[in-house]
Formats: structure tokens, C-alpha cells, sequence
């Protein structure tokens, strides 16, 4: 399934992403903020199990915020998971 996530605190104002049957992330893609990073984050995570995804980048900060692009995937992932 398809899922999009408003981002807030962060250079970037959404991420988007699916997440399969199987719980394996994919098609992660981010509007706004740091183009090439985001882009890394991404092909990093793809193909990953997104519960794994999501612990391993929680409560990353950026610079002197409280969050950061990828800190805010894994509060979307965790939406997605507690939803199901």
C-alpha cells in the first residue's frame, strides 16, 4: 500500500512510500530538503524490513532541531504499522 506523511520540523514537507504484505518497504521518496541525502536515505532503505527501518532511524536530530528527515520516515512508518 501507498502512503504519504506531512512532515514537520524538517527541510523536507513529505515523504511517500509503500509498504508490502510482507512488511518490506520500497519506493521511498521525499518532497523538499537535502535532494542527495534524501535520495541516499532512500536506496539505503529499499527493500528493508520497514519495523527495522524504523528503529534504527528514530530520534535522529538535524543540526539544533528535535527531528530530522529521517526521524520523521520513522514516525511514518510507525503510523503505518500501528495501523494495521
Amino acid at each position: 500500500m501507498h502512503y504519504t506523511h506531512q512532515n514537520t520540523g524538517t527541510c523536507s514537507r513529505q515523504v511517500e512510500f509503500d509498504i508490502d504484505e510482507t512488511g518490506k518497504i520500497s519506493n521511498i521518496c521525499f518532497t523538499g530538503g537535502c535532494n542527495g541525502n534524501l535520495k541516499g536515505i532512500a536506496a539505503l532503505c529499499e527493500g528493508q524490513d520497514a519495523e527495522n527501518i524504523a528503529k534504527r532511524i528514530a530520534g535522529i536530530k538535524c543540526g539544533y532541531k528535535n527531528t530530522s528527515c529521517p526521524d520523521q520516515l520513522s514516525k511514518a512508518i510507525r503510523e503505518v504499522l500501528e495501523r494495521k
